[in-house]
């Protein structure tokens, strides 16, 4: 590959990068001030106003078939999807630490015992189980993202016992225990500096991928409930009005593209910067 192909291309991926984390930035900033950023109540009712297109006095995104605005919907209805993305990376990037350690640096039955746990969890498709342990626990966004999160713990669990293994068997890891080191301090030292990094990583997808399964479940009526604003509800309630009010679909699928675009873009970046 030439020079200047090179750095076209690195100049076009550095461009998309900023685009990237502009929008996530976005979308974040306005779902913690969005009193202050929509001028209207997402759950606000106005049968005057029904259906008025993009571009009406007031209404920049337009109204739904309850007059309801639109933009104010989706910017609150991103509070959902981010807070249901956050509690679930918590949540099993936490739990995969705390079970993928002891089974990479311990082995034996150990190992096994939590192997074979998260095998069993990653056996049950993806959805299914999230609406099951959504049907349990009853709705609401705590409940979705907990729900989400116990779905992906095994992820974490399986990254963070190969890293483990891995790093137990590089030379600084025996030195620092033939030296006395203590294993809290080896881990602390040795071992959380180098599974952190793709355990970020990984927190990037699974959050762009906890945002679609919320959308998925909202769809279904397993997510957020009416009146409050979630864009897997918005696309729903669009589904009667695809061809006299279109953008009551396209605006919440827009937001949702470029919100997973933008965290998968980043988090591949990142692992493109972390493998060099």
């Amino acid at each position: 590959m030439s020079i200047d192909r090179r750095r076209m291309l690195s100049g076009i991926g550095t461009a998309l990068t900023v685009l990237a984390a502009t929008v996530l930035l976005l979308v974040i900033v306005s779902a913690v001030y969005a009193p202050q950023v929509v001028g209207y109540s997402p759950t606000a009712q106005n049968l005057d106003a029904r259906f008025m297109p993009p571009g009406s006095d007031g209404h920049a995104l337009g109204t739904d078939e309850l007059g309801r605005d639109v933009f104010s919907r989706i910017v609150y209805g991103s509070r959902a999807s981010l807070g249901v993305g956050a509690i679930t990376v918590l949540l099993s990037a936490s739990l995969g630490l705390a079970l993928g350690l002891p089974a990479g640096l311990a082995g034996g039955v150990v190992d096994d015992v939590i192997s074979v746990l998260a095998d069993a969890v990653l056996s049950f498709p993806t959805i299914l189980l999230a609406i099951t342990v959504v049907s349990v626990l009853e709705y609401g966004m705590l409940q979705v993202g907990i729900a989400i999160g116990v779905v992906f713990v095994p992820v974490f669990i399986r990254l963070v016992r190969a890293e483990t293994k891995a790093i137990r068997e590089e030379g600084y890891y025996r030195s620092s225990r033939a030296l006395g080191s203590t294993l809290r301090r080896t881990i602390m030292l040795h071992v959380l500096p180098n599974v952190l990094p793709r355990v970020v990583v990984q927190a990037t997808i699974t959050f762009a991928l906890a945002i679609v399964i919320e959308s998925s479940l909202a769809y279904l009526g397993l997510g957020t409930q009416p009146p409050n604003p979630s864009w897997g509800l918005m696309l729903r309630d669009a589904r009667n009005a695809l061809f006299h009010a279109p953008w009551l679909s396209v605006f919440p699928g827009v937001f949702l593209a470029l919100t997973v675009f933008s965290l998968n873009f980043l988090g591949d970046r990142l692992a493109e910067y972390l493998g060099r």
